[in-house]
Parts: structure tokens; C-alpha cells; sequence
């Protein structure tokens, strides 16, 4: 199927592994140019190389530290230099820390906040009025399955990610008459480096190994196993789509049937 998107430009942030790395991995195999962003440069320059190697596109990328409102405006402004324009605006973090309410102080939720709900409305601060001018946009979030079902011992992740659904949804309205759509999706257990950390967490609480809560995990999801992480980046490129054009506002989980409710 042809999404419509060849030649479009797309800007991933934390993208040098993980979800974000298998998003921008898509986009290319689709055609567009590509930027990428992380904290670690290392990192950075070897995912570029391997994206390169792999799609004969060399990507664009920005040392960036999501916290931080001046990298966040230096990266768009590499990207703009570079490609001229951003087309299409994936949101992606790591994890805040995991935690319960009483293991929290002010730092973890002010560093949480702007990791998470801030970093979302900064790129978009800087993105959306490009996207009005030329009356197409495309922005997706990733969040997670904690904006659905909220999980034990992540109390940032809960309250703060469903700030960036709530974010989204107000802004898709303001948008949509531009042809700019704006949604989410919530990946369930997936196979990154913040679900194996996660799972270390849980086990130390539990006193059971990683491998045991990973086994726990899977026994959860009706499909039996964990997602891979190029299986979120499919739905993600699909929501970029021609094809997505009427689908707004929304937030699409992928998590092979783990949340239980109806909605």
C-alpha cells in the first residue's frame, strides 16, 4: 500500500533505539527524510549510520535532552536548516521514573512534567504554525497503555501521560480545519530497554528475577507474548497515512488485547 508520504519529512524524538528507532526505521523505508533526536551522541551518530546503511537516506540527527526547552528549539531548527520543513512530528520519551505516591518529591514530578507532557507541547509549539501555513501536519504521540489502565508503581507515567492525551485531544479540534491531525498511541509491553528496566524494578519489589516478571507480562496480554517494538512503528506510520487524514483526536492502543475495557 502506498501511504502517501514519500518525500514527506518527519521528525522522531528519542529516537536512537527502541520505539522511536523502529519509527524512524519506518518512515524511511517509506521514503521520508528523517530526523532523529536523543541525549546520547554516540548513539545517535550509530543509528544514523545503520539507517543509512540500511535505506540509503541519511538521517538528520540532534543531540537533544527532552528537558531541556533550548535543545528542544535547536533540533527544529537543525531539521528546518536541513529539510526546510517538518511534516509529520512523532512524540516520544523514555519513561519517568517509576515510583508511588509517597517515593515522589517535587523534582521527580517537575523533571516527569517536562519530560513528558512539557517536551510534547514545546515541539508542538514550534511545529503546528508551519503545518497551518502549508494546511498539512501530521502528530502522533507515543504514550502508553497507562493512559487506558493506569499500572502499579507508575505514578508519573499515569497522571503525566494522560495530560499528553488530554493535550492532543484539545488541540486536534484547533487544528483539524488545516488538515493537521493529532493523535496517540498507547503501546502495551514492548520490547525496549525501559520494559527490561521496568521488569528489574518489579522484580527487586517482588523478589523475583526480570525473567520471571517478563514471563509474568506476557501470561497477561491475551496474544501471549510481548510486543515488538516495529509493530507499534506500523501503526504509527499508518496514522502519518493519506489514508489517516479523517482519523483525529483519537488514542489507538497496541497491546495485543492487555487492556480489559471496552474503551
Amino acid at each position: 500500500m502506498d501511504f502517501g508520504i514519500k518525500g514527506k519529512v518527519a521528525l522522531i524524538t528519542a529516537s536512537s533505539k527502541g520505539i522511536g528507532r523502529a519509527v524512524a526505521e519506518s518512515f524511511a523505508e517509506e521514503g521520508c527524510s528523517i530526523a532523529i533526536c536523543a541525549r546520547n551522541k554516540d548513539e545517535l551518530i550509530k543509528t544514523a549510520a545503520e539507517i543509512k546503511k540500511k535505506f540509503g537516506t541519511e538521517p538528520v540527527w540532534c543531540v537533544c535532552d527532552l528537558n531541556q526547552a533550548k535543545d528542544i528549539e535547536t533540533t527544529v531548527e537543525s531539521v528546518r536548516k536541513n529539510f526546510g520543513k517538518i511534516d509529520i512530528l512523532v512524540n516520544n520519551c523514555g519513561g519517568p521514573d517509576p515510583g508511588y505516591f509517597q517515593q515522589l518529591g517535587d523534582k521527580n514530578w517537575q523533571s516527569a512534567f517536562e519530560q513528558v507532557l512539557l517536551s510534547v507541547v514545546r515541539f508542538c509549539n514550534l511545529t503546528v504554525p508551519d503545518m497551518i501555513l502549508r494546511e498539512w501536519g501530521r502528530i502522533i504521540n507515543i504514550t502508553s497503555i497507562t493512559v487506558k489502565q493506569p499500572l502499579d508503581n507508575l505514578m508519573l507515567s499515569n497522571s503525566l501521560r494522560s495530560g499528553v492525551v488530554g493535550f492532543a485531544k484539545t488541540l486536534s479540534n484547533e487544528v483539524a480545519k488545516y488538515n493537521i491531525t493529532v493523535n496517540n498511541v498507547a503501546p502495551g509491553y514492548t520490547l525496549t530497554n525501559r520494559i527490561y528496566d521496568l521488569a528489574v524494578n518489579k522484580g527487586k519489589l517482588v523478589g523475583k528475577s526480570h525473567e520471571e516478571v517478563l514471563t509474568e507480562m506476557a501470561k497477561e496480554i491475551p496474544m501471549n507474548r510481548l510486543a515488538g517494538p516495529e509493530e507499534i512503528a506500523s501503526a504509527i506510520v499508518f496514522l502519518a497515512s493519506k489514508q489517516a487524514g479523517y482519523i483525529t483526536g483519537n488514542t489507538i492502543q497496541v497491546d495485543g488485547g492487555l487492556i480489559k475495557g471496552l474503551y
